[in-house]
């Protein structure tokens, strides 16, 4: 097992320690991440405060001389439009994610996550399937080497792992395999096989490790196929015992389908393709959970939603406003859920 992969601390460790190696890098894009990282895990914000702090101040000062000197920022546009709202927020009021449980299900504040760019998980979705576009945002893209946690063989494929730049699970990694290949975000057979082999592989040293999936239409963000790693102390709502697809008597609000087999399950997803319905994914050491719903762009999210991707789908709600967050409650949340089966 590769060394930042063979234990929890292992892991943590090299996620922490990554995340303090690039709060000295150039640019606003290794800060932004930093910082969304840090108020997302206190253990982190703790350590990295003070230098966050003096950070974004001499970020801030230099965007400000830019622009009084009519001056271009020399930054990627997403990352300037992102950091220009936290100057308006000020460093003081960026507030630490905060969690609670709303009966069956569990609810972030996650006021940094909020800035995000949608990027094509805002727009309307008219197929399951497009072509990789060059000229797009992709992992391929310079600036975002510096946000790589890791890089090298793993479980045999060549694979990237880059921090999630606004996370909302623990240990939020961004898994990109083959990715000089430039395979959009289409779940194609070898790769369904292949993270399902290594969510059991890494399974045996990371207990409550994961890997969320959003199809195209989705929910998905970027068109370049990925996968969201994370390591969980608590299981997600989605995998509770009494929930009739894990053998319970209880049924799931919206559509979840169990599969313990790799095979079956992919006969299931490429039966999904064929019928062009989206999806998302969870896949568990020796599991797959398997969520059909409507396609973004088909609907009106509730006004406290940005969107229902994997983690959304499996019980999750990340509220960008401490309204949201103290005052929503388990029959909302559920009929949210309700409202993405498919006809």
């Amino acid at each position: 097992m590769v060394a930042p992969f063979s234990g929890p601390e292992h892991l943590r460790r090299a996620f922490a320690d990554g995340l303090v190696g690039l709060l000295d890098a150039e640019g606003l894009g290794p800060y932004l991440l930093v910082l969304a990282n840090a108020v997302f895990d206190p253990g982190v914000l703790e350590r990295l405060r003070v230098p966050l702090r003096r950070r974004f101040e001499e970020l801030a000062e230099r965007c400000r001389h830019a622009l009084r000197h009519g001056h271009d920022v020399n930054e990627p546009v997403d990352d300037l439009l992102v950091f220009l709202k936290l100057i308006t927020v000020g460093f003081d009021n960026i507030e630490p994610s905060l969690k609670r449980r709303a009966g069956r299900w569990e609810i972030q504040f996650n006021q940094v996550r909020a800035f995000r760019p949608k990027r094509i998980s805002g727009s309307h979705v008219a197929a399951m399937q497009v072509p990789f576009n060059p000229r797009g945002f992709h992992f391929n893209r310079s600036f975002l080497r510096k946000e790589l946690f890791w890089s090298g063989r793993l479980n045999g494929l060549e694979t990237d792992l880059f921090y999630n730049k606004f996370p909302f699970v623990e240990l939020h990694l961004l898994l990109v395999p083959n990715r000089r290949a430039n395979e959009p975000q289409f779940l194609s057979r070898p790769y369904h096989l292949y993270v399902w082999e290594l969510t059991q592989r890494l399974g045996a040293a990371l207990p409550g490790v994961g890997f969320g999936y959003n199809s195209y239409g989705a929910f998905a963000s970027v068109n370049h196929l990925h996968f969201q790693m994370f390591v969980r102390d608590q299981p997600l709502p989605l995998a509770a015992r009494f929930w009739r697809h894990n053998g319970g008597e209880r049924p799931y609000p919206s559509r979840c389908e169990c599969y313990d087999s790799v095979s079956v399950a992919w006969e299931r997803l490429d039966e999904l393709h064929r019928e062009e319905m989206s999806y998302n994914l969870v896949y568990l050491p020796g599991r797959l959970y398997c969520l059909p719903r409507l396609r973004q762009g088909s609907y009106e999210p509730a006004r406290w939603c940005a969107g229902q991707a994997w983690y959304e789908m499996a019980g999750g709600v990340v509220a960008f406003n401490r309204q949201d967050f103290e005052l929503l409650d388990e029959a909302a949340i559920e009929a949210e859920l309700q409202r993405m089966q498919p006809g």
